[in-house]
């Protein structure tokens, strides 16, 4: 059970909806097993976001909503956490979970990591994306993603892992001078031992992730979650069968990656083409060949 803390219900939308999801289960006589047992999730989780540690849930919100019979109190709550959040609705819950796994594993097929991307990528990705997303709008959405990176300077940081195709290092998403800026930035958080990377070249061919955006989070006191990602959507697995495929599937991946030293040395190979490339008067945006 997870007990109850000071916690000002004013602070953040997120904390409003822990206070008042304390007082109708209360209200209830119900303890947080006894809600969890009733609407499909654990007592502890109940008690994570009663303290606002996690981030409620739309689709449960309703299941508490119809056992407790508040008219559609939390569903509203929910609604105005979402609408809060600086990351897309799909996404926030996963950016939660980032911040409190002891491991995350990473696979990119065609687009860096949002937590590895330098603000001139991240813009350019997000313009690319959203050809019609307000400018203020897009500035938001590089400032929250910028601030998501300093999961890295964090003394309990969770371990993290990253396998790139190269088919991510030769896109060029910004233009050329930017895309050789960010893969030295990836290099230089290695090089800093915030991360590790191996790189998976074109000559491996096919493996079991092959194209998609994966990522893996193991936690200390909680099963591992996968969440997969497209363009425009997201979806968190928790499945115990599924997130084995999807481990056994990285596992496979890392296997037949590059080493992390020779990973390195491709990725600054690649920087360097891009550099050459701008140098020797070639167009200022397309893939090197």
């Amino acid at each position: 059970m997870v007990q109850p803390k000071d916690l000002n219900p004013f602070e953040s939308p997120q904390a409003f909806y822990g206070a008042e999801l304390r007082r109708l289960r209360e209200a209830a006589s119900l303890s947080q097993e006894g809600l969890g047992e009733l609407v499909f999730c654990s007592g502890a989780y109940i008690g994570q976001m009663e303290v606002a540690a996690r981030r409620p849930q739309l689709d449960l919100s309703q299941r508490i909503d119809a056992v407790l019979n508040t008219g559609g109190q939390l569903e509203r709550l929910c609604m105005m956490v979402l609408r809060a959040t600086k990351h897309a609705e799909y996404f926030a819950h996963v950016n939660e979970l980032m911040e409190q796994a002891s491991a995350i594993y990473e696979f990119a097929g065609q687009i860096l990591p949002g937590l590895l991307q330098t603000e001139a990528y991240a813009r350019a990705l997000i313009r690319a994306t959203c050809p019609l997303l307000p400018e203020e709008k897009v500035e938001e959405r590089v400032k929250a993603r910028m601030e998501r990176a300093v999961l890295f300077d964090n003394p309990t940081a969770p371990l993290y892992w990253a396998i790139l195709h190269e088919s991510a290092l030769r896109m060029a998403v910004c233009d050329r001078a930017e895309t050789r800026v960010q893969l030295l930035h990836i290099v230089e958080l290695a090089r800093r031992r915030k991360i590790m990377v191996q790189v998976v070249p074109f000559s491996a061919g096919a493996h079991p992730l092959v194209g998609g955006a994966t990522t893996v989070m193991s936690f200390e006191e909680a099963p591992a979650a996968v969440y997969v990602e497209g363009a425009h959507s997201g979806h968190l697995l928790d499945s115990p069968g599924i997130v084995n495929v999807y481990q056994r599937a990285y596992d496979c991946a890392r296997a037949v990656a590059l080493s992390p030293e020779a990973s390195l040395t491709l990725i600054e190979s690649v920087a360097e083409e891009f550099g050459t490339h701008e140098h020797n008067g070639g167009p200022e945006q397309g893939p090197v060949a």
